[in-house]
C-alpha cells in the first residue's frame, strides 16, 4: 500500500470512531439486508460482536505500516470464523457491507480514492484469512 492510501484509510478511521456504535450498526444492517442468511451465523445480540468488529478494524488500520505484524492476528481470526461457517464467499458481502457504511457514514469525503484504498485494505485483509481459513474449514467439515 502506499503512505496516500494508508493516510486515506487512518484518517478515514479517525472519522468513524466517534460514531463506532452507529458504524458498527449501519454495517450489520447492510450485510444482513445482503445477505439474510448470514443472520444465523451471530448471536441474536449484536452488542459484543459490533465491538470486537469496531476493535479488530481498528487494529488492523492503526497496523497499515506494519501489516507484518497484524498477519498472526488476522489468519487466527480466519481460521475462527471458518468454524463458525463462513465460507469464501461471505467475505465478498462483508466487503460490499464495509465500503457501503464507510460511504454512508463519511459521505462525500469518502470518495473514489478512500474508497479504493479501503477496498484495497480490506482485500489484503480478506485474503489473509480466508487462506488461513482454507485448512480450518476441511477439518471442521470433515
Amino acid at each position: 500500500m502506499t503512505k496516500e492510501e494508508i493516510d486515506f484509510v487512518q484518517s478515514d478511521w479517525a472519522k468513524v470512531v466517534p460514531i463506532a456504535e452507529t458504524a458498527a450498526t449501519l454495517f450489520y444492517d447492510r450485510l444482513f439486508e445482503l445477505d439474510p442468511k448470514l443472520r444465523s451465523l451471530f448471536k441474536s445480540d449484536l452488542s459484543e460482536q459490533k465491538i470486537k468488529l469496531m476493535k479488530m478494524i481498528g487494529y488492523a488500520v492503526n497496523s497499515l505500516d506494519n501489516l507484518s505484524e497484524i498477519v498472526p492476528a488476522v489468519q487466527a481470526l480466519g481460521k475462527r470464523h471458518a468454524t463458525y461457517g463462513v465460507v469464501s464467499e461471505h467475505y465478498e458481502t462483508v466487503g460490499v457491507a464495509l465500503l457501503s457504511t464507510l460511504k454512508k457514514g463519511l459521505g462525500p469525503a469518502f470518495d473514489e480514492a478512500h474508497e479504493a484504498a479501503w477496498g484495497k485494505v480490506y482485500g489484503i485483509l480478506a485474503d489473509t484469512m480466508r487462506n488461513a481459513a482454507e485448512p480450518a474449514r476441511a477439518v471442521a467439515t470433515s
